[in-house]
């Protein structure tokens, strides 16, 4: 399945929640859950929210975190099954998974504004792992490891802007960063409680995925 490129509000608009998906943009009344808190659509607005239940509401709870993390149908199902053949519970293998992502702890680390934009950073070459340059978005990062901006894209416009523009933003505490140097490392593996910007009931996507 084709990644999603249309506009990205449409997809919080949908799941009735901000998903972070438009950087700076989420924190400001621009947002549009501030504006227009109702599905997208011509009848949106007039339409009344109907109860989800059972398959609807794993539904909802899956395509929920597709968004949030910015993956397909075939990327997030992948990954799932992965999680689901490790040691431990599937669905705290999964997040935790998603949160080691390359292009996730660019993001939390503040080198981009948004995790769209971080793959394009990651793609683009600027981002080394133990000193080997990793242009792979999916790359799993693993607690030891360094993460840095390559010397020569550690004076990139869009990147010295980021990191002002996130600058009140706390990083997790998995994650080490030295901003001047703009270096870090992954100094544990991800907990559950970790991730406290959006809600997500991972039993609902297991569920989902093991009928």
């Amino acid at each position: 399945m084709a990644r999603y490129i249309g506009p990205v509000c449409r997809q919080c608009r949908r799941e009735g929640m901000k998903l972070f998906l438009k950087g700076e943009r989420c924190y400001t009344e621009k947002c549009a859950i501030e504006k227009r808190n109702y599905v997208p659509g011509q009848h949106g607005k007039d339409r009344k929210p109907k109860k989800i239940v059972g398959y609807g509401l794993q539904l909802r709870e899956k395509q929920k975190a597709k968004r949030y993390y910015g993956l397909g149908e075939t990327q997030f199902r992948n990954l799932f099954e992965k999680a689901a053949i490790m040691k431990g519970v599937t669905g705290d293998n999964m997040i935790n998974m998603l949160e080691r992502r390359l292009d996730n702890v660019v993001y939390r680390l503040g080198f981009a504004t948004s995790r769209r934009q971080a793959r394009q950073i990651v793609r683009h070459g600027h981002i080394s792992v133990d000193g080997q340059r990793v242009d792979i978005p999916s790359f799993v990062v693993r607690a030891g490891e360094a993460i840095a901006v390559v010397e020569k894209s550690k004076k990139n416009p869009t990147i010295l802007a980021n990191l002002e523009t996130t600058a009140h933003a706390p990083t997790p505490n998995w994650l080490e960063v030295d901003r001047a140097l703009l270096t870090a490392k992954v100094v544990s593996v991800p907990q559950r409680s970790d991730l406290v910007q959006i809600e997500l009931n991972e039993q609902l996507i297991v569920e989902l995925y093991s009928k």
